[in-house]
């Protein structure tokens, strides 16, 4: 991990504020959804990529991702259902 120097309280709502030179570099944009995980006494945030129903991989580029059915499939799993229908 790396340090930012940076230090937020924690404001009466419990909401902390994410410096605009971290929301910058880690490409966080409004309206993004954010995953939160707990790794022993840390708090992680990431982008949240949604996983391919049938492999569970998370891509993040848009275009290696299909919607099937209002579910999420990776370009590898979409075309190996196409090549199955062949």
């Amino acid at each position: 991990m790396k340090p930012t120097g940076e230090v937020r309280k924690i404001d009466q709502l419990g909401r902390i504020v994410i410096p605009k030179e971290i929301r910058t570099d880690m490409d966080f944009n409004k309206k993004d959804p954010i995953e939160i995980f707990v790794d022993q006494d840390m708090i992680v945030m990431q982008k949240y990529y949604p996983a391919c129903t049938f492999c569970g991989t998370k891509e993040k580029n848009e275009s290696e991702r299909y919607k099937f059915s209002g579910k999420t499939v990776c370009k590898s799993c979409f075309q190996g259902v196409a090549d199955l229908n062949k």
